[in-house]
């Protein structure tokens, strides 16, 4: 019984919210000016040629900022 309970608050936890990930790997791959590596330990690195991977949580939507009425009173 606790599995469907604990399945449906992940769900519908990961409905309010996303992630976006973000990766440079191809970018740097396909760039011919990143085809050298430094020579030098500790050298610099072009910022055009730094390999990153990111992930951003967002837990609401664009356009997603109208405020919650908890008044009470009906507005239809």
């Amino acid at each position: 019984m606790r599995l469907p309970i604990l399945l449906a608050i992940v769900v519908s936890a990961g409905a309010c919210g996303g992630v976006e990930y973000r990766d440079t790997n191809a970018a740097v791959d396909a760039n011919p000016l990143c085809a050298s590596a430094p020579s030098q330990p500790g050298e610099p690195v072009s910022a055009d040629c730094e390999r990153k991977r990111e992930a951003v949580w967002s837990s609401s939507r664009e356009g997603d900022d109208a405020a919650l009425d908890f008044s009470g009173k009906r507005d239809d």
